[in-house]
């Protein structure tokens, strides 16, 4: 017999529940990681070095790969400047 589990069984058996310390610290660096993976595709998609999207929005290079590799909390006016003016694109975000 095979045992399989769903992911959020997964996730409840190694992070805890919704709404614990653990759990909320996964969920967040969770989310950070899903924005610098977008935002170095659209970079790629730009054919855009980190340090010529760091010139454009007015960042650091360093900052750009910090994003990338999810090691670094955004705010939302450089998400947008990032977004907008490094990458020439428009961001909208939406709450479910």
């Amino acid at each position: 017999m095979i045992n399989t589990t769903t992911f959020e069984e997964h996730l409840q058996q190694r992070y805890g529940k919704i709404g614990t310390p653990r759990r909320d610290e996964f969920e967040r660096k969770s989310k950070a990681f899903t924005i610098g993976e977008l935002i170095r595709e659209e970079r790629k998609k730009a054919n855009m070095t980190q340090s010529e999207l760091a010139e454009k929005s007015g960042t650091k290079k360093s900052y750009i790969s910090r994003i990338e590799n999810g090691q670094s909390d955004i705010q939302l006016t450089t998400l947008f400047k990032i977004i907008e003016t490094g990458l020439g694109r428009q961001l909208r975000l939406t709450i479910d």
